[in-house]
């Protein structure tokens, strides 16, 4: 066996949230045939299993049981299908903003507006990433899996993977798949999508046709809004944008009349989570060792020695507090585990 495992391997690196959880038993995998091989080990031990990429939308408990496996399978393909579009294969253990960044540098262009996003590739479908106005699945043509119910390796294609908002078949069915690449279709020829205020009100008229401006442009608003996680620990967004009827919406926009509000399709609208925070008081209160961030109060940040069950308690006077204001549900973007 090539595999490595390490015991009671500290996982405080590994989690962007910084808390000092304990893996059972730790391992990098960084092949099919070294995954194949911790497939081997799991069935022989029974034990649970999490697989890690950037640990940046994971919220950890103290003890981790079983095997902590950080996926770290690398490597790009490019094929060109015509003169504008180009299919890049990805490994999953890549860094989902250098993937970012080098494509951009190679004039590959459209996933400008997800810059900045913590964690790897293979996380970036789980959760149907999103920013700015594009969401990955925009971009992708599709996921190589390995399916540990049908211990096997193969492709499934964008309808397949059933993307939603801030979701998929993966994190539905969570700990079934495992990414171990992902292939996107890219453009040769710019097509920005520059529809968020936020971001038009940075850019000029020419800077908006611009990939390269639109790059930049995200990046200073999200290192201005969100915490570097290695300064400030935070899993980004903590609560997705609630989704609610256009009934709710008329009687939400008509007793608060700023609410922060986008059309969301069949009469449905999406409300702005850090606004419903935001006017409640919670921007910048910290309770224990975690808190909200000071600058955008859709982050819950740590500053140190805190831990799992201290964010449970926050996030949960937050939730009470919306409900109760507005009669509105948020739900947690991150992952808690176990």
């Amino acid at each position: 066996m090539t595999l490595h495992f390490q015991s009671r391997f500290s996982l405080k690196a590994l989690n962007t949230l910084g808390f000092d959880a304990v893996a059972e038993r730790f391992v990098r995998v960084r092949s099919i045939d070294e995954l194949l091989e911790l497939r081997d080990e799991v069935k022989r031990s029974s034990s649970p299993l999490l697989i890690l990429g950037g640990g940046s939308n994971l919220v950890l408990a103290d003890a981790v049981p079983g095997i902590v496996a950080q996926l770290a399978i690398e490597g790009r393909a490019f094929e060109a299908l015509d003169a504008e579009s180009v299919r890049v294969t990805v490994g999953g253990g890549e860094n989902w903003h250098e993937l970012v960044r080098s494509s951009l540098g190679q004039g590959l262009y459209g996933l400008e507006n997800l810059a900045l996003i913590p964690g790897s590739v293979g996380a970036a479908p789980v959760q149907n990433i999103g920013a700015y106005g594009v969401e990955v699945k925009d971009l992708i043509e599709a996921v190589e899996v390995y399916d540990w119910a049908e211990d096997r390796v193969y492709w499934l294609d964008n309808r397949s993977c059933d993307f939603a908002y801030r979701d998929s078949r993966f994190k539905r069915e969570s700990g079934r798949y495992l990414i171990t690449r992902v292939r996107f279709l890219l453009s040769r020829q710019p097509h920005t999508v520059t529809s968020y205020a936020p971001l038009r009100e940075v850019l000029s008229p020419q800077q908006r046709e611009q990939p390269e401006a639109v790059f930049d442009a995200v990046c200073r608003i999200r290192s201005e809004k969100l915490p570097d996680p290695r300064e400030l620990g935070n899993a980004g967004s903590f609560f997705k944008n609630p989704v609610v009827s256009a009934e709710d919406h008329r009687r939400l926009k008509s007793a608060y009349p700023s609410l922060v509000s986008f059309p969301e399709g069949e009469g449905r609208f999406k409300l702005a989570a850090g606004w419903l925070i935001d006017q409640l008081g919670w921007k910048g209160r910290r309770m224990q060792n975690v808190g909200v961030h000071a600058k955008q109060a859709l982050v819950l940040v740590n500053y140190g020695g805190g831990d799992r069950g201290q964010l449970e308690k926050l996030a949960n006077a937050i939730q009470r507090d919306v409900l109760d204001a507005y009669g509105v549900e948020l739900e947690p973007e991150p992952r808690f585990y176990p």
